[in-house]
C-alpha cells in the first residue's frame, strides 16, 4: 500500500464513480479549505497503479496540540471520512486493503501522538471500522434517514409514508402556492430564515453566508435551491439540496412554514424526491438523504417519510467519549 498526499485536481481524477458523499467532491473540499480553520490534506492509497483508498482531513495546529477532523466542525457537513474501494471481491483481501490503508494514514498523520486529537464521521459506504477498534480508538454509531428511490416511483414512495405526511403533500398541492428551483438570491433568504430560526431557539448558528454562497458556486449543478412561494410571490420556505452521484442531501433550510394552516415543507421535500426519481440533476441518483435522525425532535418528523434508518460510524481518539469529543471541536473552533 502506497500513500500519497495529492492536490484537489488529482483527487477529482481518482475519486470513484459512486459511494462518496457530496463533500468528498473537489469543489466542496476547496470551499471547506477556504473557509475552515485548518489545513486540508488529501490522502490516496494505491495498490500498484490503482487508487483504492481516499481520506480527506482537516489538520488544525495549536500550541497545546493538534486536531485532525473529517469533516471539520461547525460547517454543517454531516459525513465525510475515509473511503476504501478494494480491487478484489474476496473478503480477506478487502479487509487487508482497508486495514493497510487505515494504518498507513494513521502513520502519516501521527494519530498515535498523545497531543493529537481526532474525530472522523464516516460515510455509510465505509462499513468496516474494525481497524480503528483494533487500534483502541473509540467507535460509535450515528444514523440518518435515507429514502430509497432506486426501484420505485415517487407515488410508490409516498404510499409508504405516514398518513399525516401523505395528507400534508396532498393538501399542499391544493394550495395557491408554487414550488420552483431558484438561484443565489433565494439561497440568501433561506440562509437568513434558518439563522433567524436558530436564534429564536437559542441555538448557535455557525455558518456564514460567504461559505454557503461559495459552496453553491463551486458545486454548481450539484446544488439546487428549492423554494415555495405564496400567491403574491412571497417566499414561504426553501431548502438547499446538494447532490453526490448517488443521493440528494437535504442540507439547509426547511424552517417551519405554514400557509392557510398547512405546512408547505412537505411540498419542498417531495419536489426533491420527484427530481431524484426523474434523474435530475444526475441520472445516477437513487436516494434522498434527509439528515437529522439523531435528533429526537427532527426524527419524529422525518420518520414519517417512510425512509430507511441507515447507520454510519464515528471514530474518535481513544478515551474521548461524547463530552470530550465536543471539547475537541471547541478546541478546533478556538
Amino acid at each position: 500500500m502506497d500513500i500519497e498526499r495529492v492536490g484537489l485536481s488529482e483527487w477529482g481524477e481518482v475519486l470513484p464513480d459512486s459511494g462518496f458523499e457530496v463533500f468528498h467532491l473537489p469543489g466542496a473540499l476547496r470551499v471547506l479549505d477556504d473557509h475552515g480553520d485548518g489545513e486540508l490534506r488529501l490522502f490516496v492509497g494505491y495498490n500498484g497503479q490503482h487508487p483504492v483508498g481516499f481520506f480527506p482531513v482537516m489538520v488544525t495546529e495549536r500550541p497545546v496540540g493538534r486536531a485532525v477532523t473529517s469533516p471539520p466542525p461547525s460547517m454543517n457537513v454531516p459525513k465525510l471520512g475515509p473511503l476504501v474501494t478494494p480491487l478484489s471481491p474476496k473478503r480477506r483481501k478487502q479487509e487487508r486493503t482497508n486495514r493497510e490503508f487505515v494504518r498507513a494514514v494513521r502513520d502519516e498523520l501521527a494519530l498515535d501522538d498523545s497531543r493529537t486529537l481526532f474525530r472522523f464521521v464516516c460515510s455509510p459506504a465505509y462499513g468496516d471500522p474494525r481497524p480503528y477498534i483494533w487500534d483502541d480508538d473509540d467507535v460509535s454509531m450515528s444514523f440518518t434517514y435515507r429514502l430509497d428511490l432506486a426501484d420505485r416511483t415517487p407515488d410508490d414512495a409516498l404510499a409508504a409514508a405516514s398518513k399525516s405526511f401523505r395528507r400534508s403533500v396532498r393538501d399542499g398541492r391544493d394550495l395557491d402556492v408554487s414550488v420552483s428551483v431558484e438561484g443565489v438570491e433565494a439561497a440568501r433568504r433561506i440562509f437568513e430564515q434558518t439563522k433567524e430560526r436558530y436564534e429564536e431557539q437559542g441555538r448557535s448558528f455557525t455558518l456564514s453566508w460567504p461559505y454557503v454562497k461559495d459552496l453553491l458556486t463551486w458545486l454548481d449543478e450539484r446544488a439546487r435551491v428549492y423554494v415555495v412561494r405564496g400567491p403574491d410571490g412571497e417566499l414561504l420556505s426553501g431548502i438547499i439540496a446538494l447532490f453526490s452521484n448517488d443521493d440528494a442531501l437535504y442540507w439547509l433550510g426547511g424552517t417551519r412554514a405554514d400557509f392557510e394552516g398547512t405546512s408547505v415543507n412537505a411540498l419542498l421535500h417531495w419536489r426533491i424526491v420527484e427530481d431524484v426519481a426523474a434523474g435530475t440533476p444526475r441520472s445516477s441518483l437513487t436516494g434522498y438523504d434527509l439528515m437529522g435522525a439523531d435528533t429526537e425532535r427532527l426524527a419524529r418528523y422525518k420518520s414519517k417519510f417512510g425512509a430507511d434508518l441507515v447507520p454510519y460510524h464515528v471514530v474518535e481518539s481513544s478515551g474521548a467519549p461524547t463530552a470530550v469529543a465536543k471539547r475537541v471541536y471547541e478546541f478546533v473552533r478556538r
